[in-house]
Parts: C-alpha cells; structure tokens; sequence
C-alpha cells in the first residue's frame, strides 16, 4: 500500500512514522476513500475496514485519541488503546506503541529525538498552537539526550485558511512576531489569511526545537488526494501516526 506519505526527515532509523491520505480504502463519497474517523458519520463498517487495512503496516492497534481542539498531551504508554483517551497530543518510549492523531486541515506535527528513544504526534489547529499544545507537549517529553525534531504534515494552506480579528489577536497578544503570519484578506479588513506552518515553527523555535521539516504541503488545495473540512464540510479524516521499533 502506498497511498501514505513517509516524511522526508532525518529521523533515526528506529522510528517510524506515517501520514495517510484519502485514497486507498472502501469508505464511499463524501468520506472516500480511506476515511479514518469514526466520528463524522461514515459506516462503521467501512471505517473499521479502514483501519484494518492500515494496521496491517504497523505493529499494532493505533492508540486512538479523543481530540476536544485542546493542550492535553497523553503518554499513550499508560492507557488502553480500547478506550480514546482526551487529547491533542501523544507521546510514547516504549517500541510498538503507534501514537496518533486525525486531521482533516489541522496540521499534524511528528516529533521524535534524534537518539529515537521518544516520539510524539500533535494535532494542531489554531486553538491548540494558541492555547499551547506544543509547548505543553514538548514539557511532557521532558529532558532527552539528544534534541527534538520535527515534521510538519499536510494542513490547511495560507491561501486558504481565512480567519476573523480575533485569531490574529490571539496569536499577537502573546507574541508579536506572529504577526508575520497574517496576510489581510483583499476587500475585507476584518478577515486575514493565516499561516499554520509558520506559526508552528514559530511555536517550536520558541520550544527549543529548530530541526524542523515538511510544511507547505496544503489540503485545502488538494482536493484529490486530501480531506479538507473548511472546503468539504461534510468529510472524513487521515492520520498521522509514529512509532518505535526495537
């Protein structure tokens, strides 16, 4: 199967990591084809089929979440992947743990260190980067021996992700230099194009990570080979996922 992309990062060979895209599973319009959601009204059936046929590459049973658009990082070493725990972010030492996260315009942040003996997954749309999941997720991977880097998956680009004043505001209110990732909409002084990728490098520069790959690639403006919530409504979800093998 080879409808996923591999991130193009120096990770050590001991992680692996993937990011799926729509094409390659048995779900029908409008969650064709390889909708990974179970919680935006495809068949069941077809979701689980889904999932089947992505767990047949990984070591096993993806630890789901229960994504709220929050901070919350989980050590998915503790729980049963049986029951989604709450969370935007996790984190894993221990090899054949697959942590994961779904997306559909937010953008998925992997982040392993560069001895692999940690990796980690982010779900970040605008309220998680500005209530500071990275920064949340970051202080509970905790002191490593070698530092932390990161890839930045398919998102929602900034020709397309427009947002009202009070985005903007909430980003510059804490951090000036965000400005930079606003453009105003033309005709429109209230609306701003704004810039996920940035602002997430900004947020991991500030975290001590400045090994940062990927970005750029946008699911808004790639309607054949990503889901986009902001251009679909009605849509289904790809996932980013990462793990250790001994």
């Amino acid at each position: 199967m080879n409808n996923w992309i591999t991130p193009d990062w120096p990770a050590p060979c001991n992680v692996k990591a993937l990011f799926t895209t729509r094409n390659g599973g048995v779900s029908n319009e409008p969650y064709a084809s390889l909708n990974l959601g179970d919680h935006v009204g495809d068949d069941p059936l077809a979701v689980e089929q889904n999932r089947a046929l992505l767990r047949r590459f990984l070591p096993g049973e993806p630890k789901w979440l229960k994504q709220i658009h929050g901070t919350g990082s989980v050590n998915v070493d503790a729980y049963d992947c049986t029951v989604p725990t709450e969370g935007d972010a996790a984190l894993s030492r221990h090899p054949g743990n697959v942590c994961a996260i779904l997306v559909a315009d937010c953008l998925p942040i992997l982040l392993c260190d560069h001895a692999g003996s940690v990796v980690g997954v982010i779900h970040a749309g605008w309220r998680g980067l500005a209530g500071g999941v990275i920064e949340h997720t970051v202080s509970a991977i905790g002191a490593v021996d070698s530092p932390i880097m990161a890839w930045l998956g398919p998102a929602i680009g900034p020709d397309h992700f427009e947002v009202g004043e009070e985005v903007r505001q909430a980003f510059i209110k804490q951090d000036r230099k965000a400005a930079a990732a606003f453009r105003p909409r033309p005709g429109n002084n209230d609306k701003w194009f704004a810039d996920l990728f940035l602002l997430a490098r900004q947020r991991l520069t500030d975290a001590g990570i400045t090994a940062i790959y990927g970005g750029g690639e946008c699911t808004y403006g790639n309607p054949a080979k990503f889901f986009s919530y902001r251009r679909d409504g009605h849509t289904g979800r790809m996932a980013g996922l990462i793990w250790l093998v001994p």
